[in-house]
């Protein structure tokens, strides 16, 4: 198990938590809570080593779109960049809705 930690620069701040998908087989799961500062806080934990790469890619394009004051954890069994996305598009809709 592999776990990676990434920070972003934020502007946008939220007042819910939101919590998408279960860690199980090929899928993750999102947490995100408000975070205070005006920053992002990603901690991912991984079945599958050697993607960090990949993972910055997909935060680097969602932060750019979002740009949320969060403190976010993904617990992930093997999810797809693509399943990711989706996942993190989803959180963003709890936390609007």
């Amino acid at each position: 198990m592999e776990q990676l930690m990434f920070e972003y620069n934020a502007s946008k701040k939220v007042s819910r938590r939101a919590h998408v998908g279960v860690a199980g087989s090929g899928d993750l799961e999102i947490l995100i809570e408000p975070c205070q500062e005006l920053r992002a806080y990603v901690v991912i934990r991984t079945q599958s080593n050697g993607f960090e790469e990949t993972w910055k890619a997909v935060l680097d394009r969602f932060f750019t779109i979002y740009d949320l004051a969060v403190s976010i954890e993904i617990n992930d069994f093997g999810a797809t960049p693509g399943v990711v996305s989706l996942r993190l598009a989803q959180a963003v809709e709890v936390l609007q809705s």
